[in-house]
């Protein structure tokens, strides 16, 4: 049997991104030519503030922004985490996560684990979203034009 995670409806993630302020972004890449670091240049180019996350590249800057090892390293509160690494990885993600105040768990387009949904939700934290873009979810929630 496949796992599908269900998402919560298109109003309640376009709720997710109006309220958002803050994105960690999890497996950031300092590679112009990849979908992280595309999909990243965008947010923060509608207004998020947003945090990279990679251990490879910690100390350094990616998009003007300091890049931190893990999550749990920010000093501020987090919005949305934002992941892009491989499925099998989310629930090493998901284990960070919980150790943080972030408020909503978001794997990118083409990620789904049924391991991370059972830690994120056997932790109270239920504000999933999974195997969605979130640059296209921003494009079809219209934030934009409210800018």
């Amino acid at each position: 049997m496949t796992y599908t995670f269900e998402n919560s409806s298109p109003e309640v993630i376009f709720d997710y991104l109006r309220k958002a302020k803050t994105v960690a972004v999890v497996g950031l890449s300092n590679r112009e030519e990849t979908s992280s670091f595309m999909v990243t240049q965008a947010l923060q180019a509608d207004g998020y503030r947003i945090f990279p996350v990679n251990p490879r590249l910690a100390g350094q800057e990616i998009l003007g922004e300091k890049v931190y090892s893990r999550l749990q390293d920010i000093p501020e509160h987090i919005d949305i985490v934002d992941v892009f690494r491989r499925s099998e990885f989310l629930p090493d993600v998901a284990r960070d996560f919980i150790e943080t105040d972030a408020d909503v768990f978001w794997a990118q387009q083409g990620l789904q684990n049924e391991e991370t949904e059972q830690i994120l939700r056997d932790n109270g934290r239920n504000q999933i979203v999974m195997d969605r873009c979130i640059k296209v979810e921003y494009a079809y929630s219209g934030l934009s034009q409210e800018k």
